[in-house]
């Protein structure tokens, strides 16, 4: 991907995995839309492309390892074509969002822990907006005043 090459991407998941007290390395693979819909289908019973999955190793098997993570690259172009900014940026925020799943944290569980570290951290490794604001309604109040809800192409099939 133009911008970011693999070992501006290493540093980067090095640097967010200490930031979130990760111990271990981290695998980025960086692929296609359907890639990620069978890694899904495969490991998450969902039927539909995805943007980030993160897989923690088996214990015991691995040692060092603190996982794999998965993006895509065509859902990280066109959200970053929608959000304005750079798909190597949006990488960065994949790849972030997928280092914090590493370290234990769960959004759909967690009532908000994640969104909060996510959040902190985004603006430690000054990152614009992450995956959980997007996915999270606006107040009623703002959105009738016109501003845009933006939903992570992860919770929209293709």
């Amino acid at each position: 991907m133009a911008g970011l090459n693999d070992s501006i991407l290493a540093r980067f998941v090095t640097k967010a995995s200490r930031a979130a007290k990760l111990r271990g390395a981290v695998n980025v693979l960086v692929t296609g839309s359907q890639e990620l819909r069978t890694l899904n289908r495969r490991f998450c019973g969902k039927d539909q492309p995805t943007d980030v999955l993160s897989f923690a190793p088996q214990p015991g098997l691995v040692k060092g390892l603190a996982g794999d993570i998965a993006i895509s690259a065509e859902i990280a172009k066109q959200n970053a074509r929608e959000l304005g900014h750079s798909a190597a940026l949006e990488i960065k925020i994949l790849a972030l969002h997928g280092v914090l799943h590493l370290a234990g944290y769960d959004h759909e569980r967690d009532h908000g822990v994640m969104a909060e570290k996510e959040a902190k951290l985004r603006r430690t490794l000054g990152l614009p907006g992450g995956l959980i604001e997007r996915n999270q309604p606006l107040p009623q109040k703002k959105r009738s005043q016109g501003a845009r809800v933006t939903r992570s192409r992860r919770e929209r099939p293709l």
